[in-house]
This record gives C-alpha cells, sequence and structure tokens, in this order.
C-alpha cells in the first residue's frame, strides 16, 4: 500500500470483533440471561429426581409448567416440534450446528470450517482465516497488503482477542495486559436534541470529546496511548443452602496514565472480552421477525413478573438504515460484514470502505498527522487499508467457522441437567431451536439448517452487580443510552452451544462480559436483576442439582 495521510475522525459507531409473519397476544422471556445466562435451571428445592419427577407427572406441566403459553408457543413455532421433545434426548440436537458442524474436543474445536463447505469454496475460508490470524503492521512496510495498524490501537491481529477463534478474558492483575478485552465508553447526553437522537437510534452514543466511543490502549510509535487498562478483584463467597461455598470476585476496572487528560467522572465505562466466532454465519441467517417475536413488554402475561426482552435497534453503517442489532454483548451490529470492518477500524486502527476513518479524534493530533496504509480504490471511492477483497474474506471465514458437535448429550446425568434447565424455563431467554431458510444469496452453507444456539439474541437487565460504572465507579443512569438502545444494564443474550469446550480452546477463558466468571456456575450466581428469582433458586440446588446443571451446560 502506498503511505498516504489522511484526516482521521473517530465515528460514534464502534463495535468489537460483533421471515415470518406469526403474531401472538403475548410473549414471555425467563430473565436467565446476560453475557452467559445460564442460571436458575432447577427445581425449587432440593428434591430427589424421583420426588421431581413424580410432581411433575401429577402435574403434567413438566418443561411448560414455568413459561406462559404464549411463550411456548412461540418456541415451538420457531422450532417446529413440541417443547416436551426439545426437553428430552433429540439426537438432532447432537449437531447443534446443522449439516456445518463437526465432530471434535480439542483446542482447535472452534477452528474449523463448516463441514457442508464444498472444496471449491474452503480457498476463501483458509484466505480469510489468513488475515485473521495474521498481525498488521505500521505502514509503511514491504508487508503492503497487510500495513497500517494504529495510530491508536488495541492489537495487531484479530486472532489475539479471539484466542484460537474462542472468547477472551480480563486482565489477570493489575500488570496484565488486556488483550482479549476492551473499554466501550459512552457519555451521558445532555441536551434534549442528543436524547432524541439516540431514542431514534440516529447515532450509536455519545463519544467522548477526547477519547471517543473506545478506549485504545497502545499507539505506534510517537503517538500516545489513550490509557493503560488495570482491574483489581475481590473475593465475594456466596453460600448455597447446604453449606457449600462458591468464590466469586468483583472486578474493579481503571484507566491509568491518560495519554489526552483527564477523564469525566460521568464517563461511563462497558469492559467487554472477546466472543467467541463459532456458529456466527447460522445466527447472522436467523429472520429479523423471529427475534422480533420474541421481544415482549415487562409483567405481561407472565409468571415470573418483572422478566422483559428487547432487540436493539441500530443505524447499519453500511446501508445508512436503521436495522436490527444482534451481534456482540449489547446487539449494536446488524451484520458480520459491519462486526468485522467496525473492529478492524476500533480495534487495530484500520479504514476500509465502511469504516473509511480512522479511529482518532480530532484533537488527538499525533494520531491524525500520523502515516497510514490507506491504498486508493477508484470510482471516487476513499483510499482504505483494508481493501473490499479483504474484507469479503474475512467475513466468508467468520461465517464459516464451525460449531463443534454436542458430547454425552445421551448421558443420564446430562439428561437429568437438561431437565432442570427446561423444567425452569430457561429456554424461555435461551431459544433452543431454529429453522433457517434458504435466502436469496450465497450463504449456502447455512440455508435450511436446523440449528441449537440456545439463544433469543435479545437484551436483558441483568441487575446492578453486572452493570457498567462509571471513572468515578457509580452506576449509570437507567436512561443512559450506551449503544444505541442499550442501556449499562442490559445485555444480549449469548449463544451457549460450544461453550462446553471454552476451557478446552483456551484454558484461561473467562465468562460474562467482563470475563470475572472464571467457571459456569461463577456465571449462574452473578445473575440478578431478571434473573435474581431464578439466582436464588440455584442457591439452593444439592451437589447432585449442581453436578447435573453443569453436566449439562458441559455437553453443549
Amino acid at each position: 500500500m502506498n503511505a498516504s495521510h489522511i484526516t482521521k475522525s473517530k465515528s460514534s459507531f464502534s463495535l468489537y470483533l460483533s421471515a415470518t409473519n406469526k403474531t401472538l397476544s403475548a410473549k414471555l422471556t425467563l430473565g436467565l440471561v446476560c453475557a452467559l445466562a445460564i442460571g436458575g435451571c432447577q427445581p425449587a428445592d432440593n428434591e430427589s429426581n424421583e420426588a421431581s419427577d413424580n410432581k411433575k407427572a401429577a402435574t403434567n406441566d413438566g418443561p411448560n409448567q414455568a413459561l406462559a403459553p404464549e411463550r411456548i408457543q412461540v418456541i415451538e413455532t420457531l422450532s417446529g416440534v413440541p417443547m416436551q421433545q426439545l426437553a428430552s434426548f433429540d439426537p438432532q440436537e447432537i449437531k447443534q450446528g446443522g449439516d456445518t458442524g463437526i465432530s471434535i474436543s480439542s483446542a482447535e474445536s472452534y477452528s474449523k470450517p463448516s463441514s457442508n463447505l464444498t472444496a471449491s469454496r474452503k480457498g476463501s475460508f483458509f484466505i480469510g482465516n489468513a488475515f485473521f490470524r495474521q498481525p498488521w503492521v505500521v505502514a509503511p512496510a514491504s508487508t503492503d497488503s497487510r500495513d497500517g495498524l494504529g495510530a491508536l490501537f488495541n492489537v495487531a491481529a484479530c486472532q489475539s482477542c479471539h484466542i484460537k477463534d474462542g472468547r477472551g478474558h480480563a486482565p489477570m492483575n493489575a500488570d496484565d495486559d488486556a488483550d482479549s478485552l476492551l473499554i466501550r465508553l459512552a457519555m451521558p447526553a445532555t441536551t434534549n436534541e442528543q436524547r432524541q437522537t439516540l431514542q431514534d437510534s440516529l447515532i450509536e452514543k455519545i463519544a467522548h470529546p477526547m477519547y471517543g466511543g473506545q478506549l485504545q490502549d497502545r499507539g505506534i510509535q510517537g503517538v500516545p496511548a489513550e490509557a493503560k487498562v488495570a482491574v483489581q478483584w475481590v473475593d465475594k463467597p456466596i453460600t448455597f443452602a447446604d453449606g457449600h461455598v462458591e468464590t466469586l470476585r468483583a472486578p474493579t476496572f481503571t484507566l491509568d496514565n491518560p495519554g489526552y487528560g483527564a477523564f469525566n467522572e460521568e464517563l461511563m465505562l462497558s469492559p467487554r472480552i472477546a466472543l467467541p466466532m463459532i456458529g456466527l454465519g447460522l445466527l447472522e441467517q436467523i429472520p429479523d421477525e423471529d427475534i422480533k417475536e420474541q421481544a415482549i413488554n415487562p409483567n405481561k402475561n407472565s409468571p415470573n413478573e418483572g422478566i422483559s426482552g428487547k432487540f436493539n435497534w441500530v443505524m447499519d453503517p453500511q446501508t445508512g438504515k436503521k436495522a436490527l442489532g444482534r451481534f456482540g454483548w449489547k446487539a449494536g451490529q446488524t451484520k458480520l460484514i459491519t462486526q468485522n470492518q467496525s473492529a478492524f477500524n476500533e480495534d487495530m486502527g484500520l479504514t476500509s470502505n465502511i469504516r473509511p476513518h480512522e479511529s482518532c479524534m480530532p484533537m488527538q493530533t499525533a494520531c491524525v498527522n500520523a502515516v497510514t496504509g490507506a491504498e486508493e480504490q477508484g470510482n471516487d471511492k476513499p483510499p482504505v487499508e483494508v481493501n473490499d477483497e479483504v474484507a469479503k474474506f474475512v467475513e466468508f471465514y467468520t461465517r464459516n467457522l464451525a460449531v463443534p458437535h454436542r458430547r454425552r448429550a445421551d448421558d443420564k446425568q446430562v439428561l437429568a441437567g437438561k431437565k432442570r434447565f427446561y423444567d425452569m424455563g430457561c429456554q424461555s431467554c435461551h431459544t433452543p431451536r431454529y429453522q433457517l431458510p434458504k435466502t436469496d444469496d450465497d450463504h449456502f452453507e447455512q440455508h435450511g439448517q436446523v440449528i441449537y444456539p440456545y439463544t433469543d439474541l435479545l437484551l436483558h437487565d441483568m441487575g446492578d452487580d453486572l452493570a457498567d460504572r462509571t471513572v468515578a465507579g457509580k452506576l449509570p443512569p437507567r436512561d443512559a443510552q450506551v449503544e444505541f438502545l442499550a442501556n449499562s444494564y442490559e445485555w444480549r443474550t449469548p449463544a451457549l452451544w460450544g461453550i462446553g469446550l471454552a476451557k478446552t480452546v483456551d484454558p484461561q477463558a473467562t465468562f460474562l462480559h467482563d470475563g470475572r466468571a472464571r467457571t459456569l456456575m461463577e456465571a449462574v450466581l452473578w445473575h440478578g436483576g431478571e434473573a435474581k428469582k431464578q439466582q436464588q433458586q440455584v442457591l439452593k440446588l444439592d451437589k447432585q442439582g449442581r453436578d447435573e446443571l453443569n453436566a449439562f451446560l458441559k455437553s453443549l
């Protein structure tokens, strides 16, 4: 690429590397959600399996007991099968990614192509993989296909965050680098015009005038980094009814050594670890209407009042039109091409046709004046560092990372854990099954698949403990939007498929949006807000119940 100077301005659109006509009178969403909403999937007390079975047989409700009839109908319509079939052993669910899935249980479990990818299309996958894995370098460089890193950035390669295409982890201590975690930034709206613009989804957020919408903790030579991310952990023991103690850890994130002046006390910080890359093309194929259909108003026909879910309505940076958000911790991106190019821009300082401006604020003069690797494209397009060809290869790669098959799906202990999961209504948020349509595009591998992601892709309020904080350590106002319609308390339900292999792929992998949970049970116990009642039910589990629930989750 030719080195050139371009004017750089940080857009407020930033996100991390992120069909039916069915109308129902009311819908229920149970609040077991968040950055790993998996709690509360068990009977209300420590009854034995036999007693639990007898009780359910007497009521003849089983997995339907905890859900409103309208929500049951939604799940069964989306899945195409009765709830009782979903709650029992289903051989088809072993292939939770449909025909795209693979049978593998190793450190490479998240890095294989869709199994139905034809030989003629595998070349595009492996070229995309190369751009995803290999580091970009500072311009000018002899490696002109991958130069232009920075001037401000977080990492030099996608793989640095998505370790082996998996999830990231929080810094282990104050001296550890935040390579697979980033900090999103937002300021509260201060005028009626700003509030209305946010409510209309015309902008993502109110960016900080000096630091923008995402903190970048690295800079090329001569360009100061914006700050260093540090975290301190405080133990928080929590006791089950049988006396068993789990020790959670609560994080406090701080921004040290600010490079461009002091931070405003009301600046809202949102720490986020990298999400796993598997199955994203399948989630992209879920029709918008299937997601919208699951959003409900709180307290409406709900046996668990206060439970709700909403979809994020965002501005698509490619089309300039508002669309349904589905990717990222707050569902702030509409599709993979925009998620990828937003991550290139914010995380690595790379420009593309969708994100043509460097991630510098106007007052960051060293960043603004830095040499770039942008190359002229012709046809009146701006010079960029990630051209359309590279962007398409990376999109194809991220669309076709296969979901590993389930393990031990017919095991007695796993099925007992699954029964608990369904009997308490966890599937109300973690929608288990979708039937994907065949659409008018070249996403052939995803067409017509039956998948089991266990997510509704909606936003849910998970309470104060899991909410973001301001620089001053305070809870933000609930009406302060930080990513389009999402506030600091709301998180998108993540897909659970493949989660049982997270530690196999990377032993340091952590759970929840900020990586505070080291185990699946810790993630369960952090649930509050809409899921507080379910968290309290989890605490009544005895050892057998805990083991069964863990066994089911680890089989996914």
